[in-house]
C-alpha cells in the first residue's frame, strides 16, 4: 500500500484555508509564495494520484500578483471539471467531445471566486458525475493519497485527492448522489452538501425536473467549511433559507439523533455498521439523545433514483450533437453512461411515477426532521474499493450492482434537498478513512456545522489532525 502527501515546510505548511488567510494577513507569507507552493505540491503528487484535469498555472501566477478581494484572497484552490471557468475547458470527465475554453465564468465559479479563492486549474471527475469512482479508460483512475491501490471516490475525486494530499487547503466539489460526501469519506475530509438553493447552480442543473445537484467544497477542517459558507452568503444569499451565519463554536443544545445502519438499498457491512454505532455512542456520551431507526426512504427509492439518473444520462446522450456539434462521438462514452441511457429506454413508462415519488420525498423528510434534529449513518456501506472494482468499462449491470452496494446512504439527501455532511470520524481495520454522515432538515447547515465542531473537539487528535502519522509518511511504499 502506497501513501503520498505533499506537506512540507513551505509557505503552506500544514495550514488549512483559514490558517493560510491568517498567515497572509500577518505577512508571514505572500500570495505568490503560497501559489508557488501549491503548484509545486500539485506537481509532486499528481503523477501518483491522477487528480488534475486542466492546469492554469500561468493565470494563477498572474492573479497572485494582484489577487481579488474577499476573505480567502490569494488562497489557492482547484475547481471541478463540470463548471465553467473563463479560459478553461469543461470536459465533464468525458472523451466524447473536445471542449473549448469557456468564454465566461459560470454561476458557481463566479460565486466561489468572489470569495477571493485563486484557481490553479480543474480537477478530474467521473464521466458526467454518474459513477462514485473516477476511472477513465484513457486517463486511468483517480487514486486516494491514503492508498494509491484504492479509489479516491467520485465524482469529485480529483478535488478530494488534492486536498487530502495537501496540495491545496480546499477545493470545489459538487454532489448529485453523494459526490461531495463520498470522496470526503474516502479521503478523510469534511464534505458538506448544502441545502437545495443554498449555493448558486449551473444553468443545466437548474433545469432538472428535480434539482439533485448541490455545490460546495471539500476541506481538511470544519472551520474551513464553515468559513466558506459564511463568505459565500455575502456573495449569494438564498432568501428562502435561513442564513448559515458565522459558525465558530460547538452547539450548546443537545440534539435528538436518529441512527441508520441500513441504507436505501442494503445494510452497511459489519465493520462499517460497528464504526457507525461507536460514533452514536460518542454522541450519547456527549449528552445527545440517540435512537436507532430505519431510513425514512420508501422501498421504491433505489429503483426510482436509478431511473432518474438514467433520464439525465439520456438527455446527455441524445442532445450531445446539438450541444457540441459534429465533434460529438457517443461511442466514446463509457459503459455506465450508455447503460443508463438504455435503462431509460427500457423503463421510460415508469418515469412519471418515479418522479412523482421522488418529489414526495421532500415531505417525508420534513416530517422525519420534525422528530429528529439530525440523522447519523455511514457515508457509504462498505470500506473503500480497490481500483478496478467499479471500472466503468465493465458490463453495465456489473458496475451498477456494485455501485448500489456501495452508495446506499447518500442519494436520499439529493432528492429531499436536505443538507448532509461527511466527517472524518472513523478508520477501518485497514487504516483507511471511513466517513460518518450527518443529515439535517432543509436549511439547517448551522446545526450540522456546530455539531461537527463539537465532534472535532471531542475526538482524539489522531483522528482529525493533519499530523496523523498514518498519513504523514514519506512518499513511496509503506
Amino acid at each position: 500500500m502506497t501513501r503520498v502527501h505533499a506537506f512540507s515546510d513551505d509557505a503552506l505548511g500544514d495550514l488549512d484555508a483559514v490558517g493560510v488567510v491568517e498567515a497572509l494577513r500577518a505577512r508571514r507569507v505572500s500570495v505568490p509564495e503560497v501559489v508557488e507552493a501549491a503548484i509545486a505540491r500539485t506537481e509532486a503528487v499528481d503523477p501518483a494520484l491522477g487528480a488534475v484535469a486542466h492546469r492554469a498555472y500561468g493565470r494563477a501566477r498572474e492573479d497572485a500578483r494582484a489577487p481579488h478581494g474577499g476573505f480567502f484572497a490569494g488562497v489557492p484552490t482547484f475547481l471541478k471539471d463540470n463548471i465553467d471557468v473563463e479560459g478553461m475547458p469543461t470536459h465533464h470527465g468525458s472523451d466524447a467531445f473536445v471542449a473549448q475554453p469557456a468564454k465566461a465564468d459560470g454561476d458557481v465559479a463566479r460565486a466561489l471566486l468572489a470569495t477571493g479563492l485563486l484557481p490553479l486549474g480543474k480537477t478530474r471527475m467521473s464521466e458526467y458525475g454518474f459513477s462514485a469512482v473516477a476511472e477513465h479508460p484513457r486517463q486511468g483512475p483517480v487514486r486516494s493519497p491514503w492508498s494509491t491501490d484504492h479509489v479516491a471516490g467520485a465524482s469529485s475525486a480529483g478535488s478530494a485527492a488534492l486536498v487530502a494530499a495537501g496540495a491545496v487547503p480546499l477545493a470545489h466539489a459538487n454532489d448529485g448522489g453523494g459526490s461531495i460526501r463520498i470522496p470526503a469519506s474516502v479521503n478523510g475530509l469534511v464534505g458538506l452538501k448544502p441545502s437545495r438553493g443554498r449555493m448558486p447552480s449551473e444553468r443545466l442543473n437548474r433545469q432538472m425536473p428535480i434539482r439533485i445537484v448541490a455545490d460546495g467544497v471539500v476541506t481538511r477542517s470544519v472551520r474551513d467549511t464553515a468559513a466558506l459558507f459564511r463568505e459565500s452568503e455575502k456573495v449569494y444569499r438564498c432568501l428562502e433559507l435561513a442564513p448559515v451565519g458565522d459558525i465558530t463554536r460547538p452547539g450548546r443544545h443537545r440534539l435528538c439523533v436518529a441512527v441508520h445502519t441500513t441504507g436505501v438499498a442494503r445494510d452497511a457491512d459489519p465493520e462499517v455498521a460497528d464504526l457507525t454505532l461507536r460514533t452514536a455512542a460518542l454522541l450519547s456520551d456527549l449528552g445527545h439523545h440517540v435512537e436507532e431507526v430505519p431510513v425514512p426512504a420508501p422501498s421504491t427509492f433505489p429503483d426510482d433514483f436509478v431511473l432518474y439518473w438514467a433520464l439525465l444520462a439520456a438527455a446527455i446522450v441524445r442532445t450531445g450533437r446539438l450541444t457540441h456539434g459534429r465533434q460529438w462521438d457517443p461511442t466514446r462514452l463509457d459503459n455506465l453512461t450508455l447503460g443508463l441511457e438504455r435503462h431509460l429506454r427500457r423503463h421510460v413508462h415508469r418515469l412519471p411515477g418515479a418522479i412523482r415519488r421522488l418529489r414526495a420525498a421532500r415531505e417525508v423528510s420534513r416530517a422525519f426532521h420534525e422528530r429528529y434534529d439530525v440523522a447519523l449513518s455511514p457515508v457509504v456501506a462498505t470500506p473503500t474499493p480497490l481500483v478496478g472494482h467499479l471500472d466503468p468499462t465493465q458490463d453495465y449491470d456489473v458496475v451498477m450492482g456494485r455501485l448500489l452496494d456501495w452508495v446506499a446512504f447518500t442519494p436520499w439527501h439529493n432528492v429531499t434537498g436536505d443538507p448532509a455532511v461527511s466527517l472524518p470520524l472513523a478508520t477501518t481495520s485497514a487504516g483507511l478513512p471511513q466517513g460518518m454522515m450527518f443529515g439535517a432538515g432543509l436549511g439547517r447547515e448551522g446545526v450540522l456545522l456546530a455539531l461537527a465542531l463539537e465532534l472535532e473537539q471531542a475526538l482524539p487528535p489522531a483522528v482529525l489532525s493533519k499530523q496523523d502519522p498514518r498519513f504523514h509518511v514519506p512518499q513511496g511504499p509503506v
